[in-house]
């Protein structure tokens, strides 16, 4: 095994609240973000490159990272997407035979700044108890002043637009072009996986990016409609909001993941907020109230849709809700083919608890086509 000389470093919190560790392969550097936890024991690549998760600083909870390397193609994005990693051990061999790479040459080959040897568990209880704030981490132990001046300059998660940051520039098409169905997806930070889902399902699918009108979206001429998950405030999306509204109105089949589920109520009319602490893991219970069957989800939000404004719309029902803390996970529209989840289907921790989702969007588009 390699010798990795150990740096000291430190997490300094936005209320002034100090973490120490050591840099991941004696590295110097610094990071900033809004601080987060992820409680699942697997899936670190997968969270590392998911669009959603853009400029955190993300805490895995699990005990040990690394142990399993990485694979080419066991990624959501194109580059990692979080702004920096916060671990207790991290492991620099790993043991998977059909890994491509070590997790460090992983995050090198991304540019990606890591700590370890952080007393995890202190630190997340801190989060839990006192909400996601922003943070930074450093190898400048000695410049806290400094830090301090620095951080301030870090803009809060609420009310930032981070899809731009994301998104693709340019519409591209994705699945075989002589599919059945043709899907218009509005990217606001998709994941690989969910094109997958839609594809393997008979779609061929044309992307386009986060500020793409609808006119441009009808014009391919598609069977349905598509909102994607995504970072940042939902509240800012101005242009995907209005979108969405006339997606609602095209009378075709329209389907939203998590920041494509709060653009969707948002287009509603019905509000967003900012959670103490979001949902990040992939053991979040859910409750199909249509159903009345429970589900194991993947969740990576911190916002939320108004309850009490979704309960009161005439034109909305919550289809289902979060039974750790009864926020809503799902909606629909009582009179049109409209519905979102605020989980992630595609992510299978279930491990297909969830894929009817994808399913009842195509059977909302067959019928329509018939």
């Amino acid at each position: 095994m390699k010798y990795h000389t150990k740096k000291s470093a430190l997490i300094l919190l936005a209320d002034g609240t100090i973490f120490y560790g050591k840099s991941v392969g004696g590295k110097e550097g610094t990071a900033v973000g809004e601080v987060c936890f992820n409680t699942g024991m697997t899936g670190y690549q997968e969270i590392f490159t998911d669009p959603s998760y853009f400029g955190q600083l993300m805490v895995t909870t699990n005990a040990h990272i690394g142990n399993y390397g990485t694979q080419e193609d066991e990624v959501e994005s194109e580059t990692v997407k979080i702004a920096g990693l916060i671990c207790k051990n991290f492991s620099y061999e790993y043991s998977r035979p059909s890994a491509d790479l070590s997790l460090l040459e992983f995050l090198d080959k991304n540019n990606l700044f890591a700590i370890s040897d952080v007393d995890t568990r202190a630190l997340v209880s801190y989060i839990r108890d006192n909400g996601a704030m922003n943070a930074l981490i450093s190898t400048r132990v000695d410049e806290i002043d400094a830090l301090k001046e620095e951080l301030k300059q870090v803009p809060s998660m609420e009310g930032l637009e981070l899809s731009s940051k994301v998104s693709t520039k340019e519409p591209y098409y994705y699945g075989d072009e002589n599919s059945t169905y043709r899907i218009s997806a509005l990217d606001i930070g998709i994941k690989k996986n969910i094109l997958r889902n839609l594809a393997k399902r008979g779609a061929y699918i044309k992307v386009f990016p986060y500020n793409a009108s609808f006119e441009e979206m009808q014009a391919w001429n598609p069977d349905g409609y598509f909102i994607s998950n995504g970072p940042g405030d939902p509240e800012p999306l101005t242009d995907a909001i209005a979108a969405a509204k006339k997606m609602i109105k095209s009378d075709k089949p329209l389907f939203g993941i998590c920041l494509g589920h709060q653009v969707l109520a948002l287009a509603n009319g019905v509000s967003t907020y900012k959670m103490h602490n979001g949902h990040r893991g992939i053991n979040h219970p859910i409750l199909n109230l249509v159903t009345g069957k429970g589900e194991i989800t993947s969740q990576n939000h911190g916002f939320a849709v108004n309850r009490e404004e979704t309960e009161a719309h005439p034109e909305l029902e919550i289809t289902h809700v979060h039974l750790n803390d009864q926020t809503v996970a799902g909606i629909r529209m009582k009179d049109k083919d409209v519905f979102s989840v605020q989980y992630h289907p595609e992510a299978s921790p279930g491990p297909h608890d969830a894929d009817y989702l994808f399913d009842q969007f195509f059977d909302m588009i067959k019928t329509g086509k018939n």
